[in-house]
């Protein structure tokens, strides 16, 4: 890819239980580029898996970048290969910041809610509001304190914060009732953030539409299985406009398959619908959306498409690629 950036190791700090927090640093005399609230970067790791982190530090550093990784008990090899086998100033293969989860800045309140290392990203953003000024408040929920990263950071902002710690209050929160709360201002310019455990980011979905939250945003951190839409066509052809080539996607074979067979290859990093590198614009045709990056509208629109899981639901797409 031709976005790699070359990075090291510089600090490797305990945060939490099973969480450490790693500071990457730019070569000598090089610097790595801004960023804002909610990007995330890619690692590549030592044992050939790329896994997809969120930056937590103050948004626009350029002399470092900071991430937190908890140490997942049903790991598939990545978290496992961070905790045990990084090490102070190994280098690495990094890419450049994406945001899949951007911060509306201009919003009269914000409310953040973030579920364990979900706070990765939550943390971010409530940096960047407390510095522009605006408004906003911090839901945290951990399984107990012992587990939860960053508490001290948090404090220091300064923000009113609910803590809701399982062990202590003896079951799940009540996010209905955590997010039906007022808001110091307009409520229809008040935007909702929610990083964190997939069952927690479906609860947050539906207290948000059943409360008549227009502005709510999430990003999760694994891939959930969305099936192809009733009208998915098993056939189609594809118009690759700038490549000028024609593909054909079968049921044997999917579109990512088929771009690679034809010597055409997209971004791609998760390869599961979650981390949104190989975003590609739709010219025309109809796509059947299954990842987990894009909003309802925005897959409504269908100007854009993760090629990696997604399918069509025409006969014929045409893809800037």
């Amino acid at each position: 890819m031709s976005d790699l950036l070359q990075a090291f190791v510089h600090t490797l700090r305990y945060e939490a239980e099973d969480i450490v927090g790693i500071e990457l640093r730019p070569l000598p005399g090089e610097a790595f580029p801004p960023f804002d609230a909610g990007s995330h970067i890619d690692l590549h790791l030592s044992n050939g898996m790329l896994r997809s982190y969120s930056l937590l530090n103050p948004p626009g550093e350029t002399r470092k970048y900071v991430i937190a990784v908890l140490k997942d008990r049903a790991s598939r090899g990545g978290s496992r290969c961070v905790h045990e086998q990084l090490r102070i100033g190994m280098r690495l293969k990094i890419s450049a910041p994406r945001n899949n989860f951007k911060l509306h800045e201009d919003a009269g309140h914000s409310v953040l809610l973030a579920g364990g290392i979900g706070v990765t990203p939550i943390l971010c953003m409530a940096r960047r509001l407390r510095k522009l000024g605006r408004s906003f408040e911090l839901i945290y929920c951990a399984r107990s304190r012992q587990s939860a990263a960053f508490i001290d950071d948090i404090d220091t902002l300064g923000a009113p914060v609910h803590w809701h710690f399982d062990a202590e209050r003896g079951g799940p929160p009540d996010l209905k009732a955590l997010l039906a709360r007022p808001s110091p201002a307009d409520a229809s310019n008040t935007h909702y953030y929610a990083c964190g455990p997939a069952v927690m980011l479906d609860g947050f979905e539906a207290a948000c539409a059943a409360l008549g939250h227009a502005h709510a945003h999430i990003e999760r951190f694994s891939a959930v299985e969305v099936a192809a839409a009733s009208d998915a066509r098993q056939h189609y052809t594809v118009e690759l406009k700038r490549s000028g080539k024609l593909i054909t996607v079968t049921t044997e074979t999917s579109l990512l398959a088929a771009l690679r067979a034809a010597k055409v290859e997209p971004p791609t990093s998760c390869e599961e619908g979650i981390c949104g590198s190989c975003e590609t614009r739709v010219l025309e045709g109809l796509p059947d959306h299954r990842d987990s990056v894009l909003s309802a509208a925005e897959r409504a629109a269908g100007k854009v498409m993760m090629v990696c899981v997604s399918g069509c639901r025409s006969e014929r797409l045409v893809l800037d690629l």
